[in-house]
């Protein structure tokens, strides 16, 4: 997370600066983008959305499928678990627009070695996963000759990250930091080989330029919102979590994220590394929106944030086969001391937010 001279946030500026785009101006871009791939491989498909069944795929396949009457094939990365929710809102949106939707499940034994090499180098659990979903997209786009990769927003501009400029261009979120810059080879060991890595090998910039793919991201063209995709998703079949499970440390968060149970394990380590995690990132997005007040998100977070949810660590740890005392362990080892202390056996702000 970057701030400017005054102490605000780069997040908050660009939200700000949304008033100043000329997004009307932007759609047509868009629109012309669309006029571009639309039927360039004749009745083949013409773009590729990155989709998971979540709200913002419900909306990112409505852009594409019923405004801009194109043919996306969806790519998705299986879950290592799913929630019943999460399975449920999947099959919708296969229903509910009517389009093919091509998973790929990670090999499961060198996916499972993987989270756990995550954790030891430094709390990067799903690294894989999260890795996977920028690089093949890409390359399904490059073996099927479908001209036009989507993803949904651009998450260093809009959430805090190391890319400042507000770009249409989706190739940038491999610097995002979302993924760490850790080459492949470092991952290799007895049970690891590079042919065990294939779904997260990146196509070069030559082999992209070749095939004349462009990558985008939806959020430069509209206003990106994620309650405004729950609202949206609701009207169209999509489920949230809360008659499933209301999971601790995220109150309210029924729409974040519903598909998988574990997955957001990595998202909780943050808060020993950086100080916040999914709670203070959603906060802030309805402080800026205008739902919540500061005062508010102040002290939902100092009650809440610190909390991992039991059934999501279990999940997580059944799928790993780490132990739960070594887990544990590796979260004091890269828990940040400068930020973070223990009280009565639990990791807490040091100083709560005021």
């Amino acid at each position: 997370m970057k701030f400017n001279e005054e102490g605000v946030c780069y997040p908050c500026i660009h939200y700000e600066n949304r008033k100043n785009v000329d997004w009307d101006a932007r759609w047509k871009e868009l629109e012309a983008l669309a006029d571009k791939h639309r039927g360039r491989n004749g009745n083949y498909y013409d773009v590729i959305i990155t989709a998971s069944g979540g709200k913002d795929s419900h909306y990112q396949v409505d852009v594409f499928k019923e405004k801009l009457n194109m043919n996306p094939l969806l790519v998705s990365i299986d879950n290592f678990s799913w929630t019943k929710t999460g399975r449920e809102n999947y099959e919708n949106l296969g229903d509910r627009y009517g389009v093919d939707i091509h998973l790929i499940t990670l090999n499961r034994k060198v996916a499972r070695r993987m989270l756990s090499k995550g954790l030891d180098k430094g709390l990067y659990p799903t690294w894989i996963w999260d890795r996977a979903v920028y690089a093949y997209p890409l390359q399904m786009a490059i073996k099927l000759n479908i001209p036009l990769v989507i993803w949904g927003e651009n998450t260093a501009y809009e959430r805090g990250g190391p890319i400042l400029e507000d770009t249409p261009d989706a190739m940038v979120q491999l610097k995002n930091d979302v993924v760490k810059p850790i080459p492949l080879e470092e991952w290799v060991d007895e049970e690891i080989t590079l042919k065990d890595l294939n779904p997260i090998i990146y196509p070069s910039m030559e082999e992209i330029e070749k095939a004349g793919v462009e990558a985008r991201f939806l959020s430069y063209y509209d206003p990106w919102s994620d309650h405004g995709h729950y609202e949206y998703a609701i009207k169209n079949g999509w489920k949230t979590l809360e008659e499933e499970w209301v999971r601790e440390g995220l109150p309210g968060l029924h729409y974040l994220q519903v598909d998988t149970i574990g997955y957001l394990v990595h998202n909780w380590v943050k808060f020993v590394k950086m100080g916040h995690w999914a709670l203070t990132d959603y906060c802030s997005l309805d402080i800026r929106e205008g739902r919540m007040t500061r005062e508010e998100a102040v002290k939902l977070i100092n009650q809440e944030e610190y909390k991992l949810d039991p059934k999501m660590l279990k999940d997580f740890l059944d799928f790993t086969g780490v132990s739960e005392e070594r887990f544990w362990a590796l979260v004091d080892k890269f828990a940040n001391k400068d930020i973070v202390e223990k009280r009565n056996g639990i990791w807490r702000l040091k100083q709560p937010l005021m």
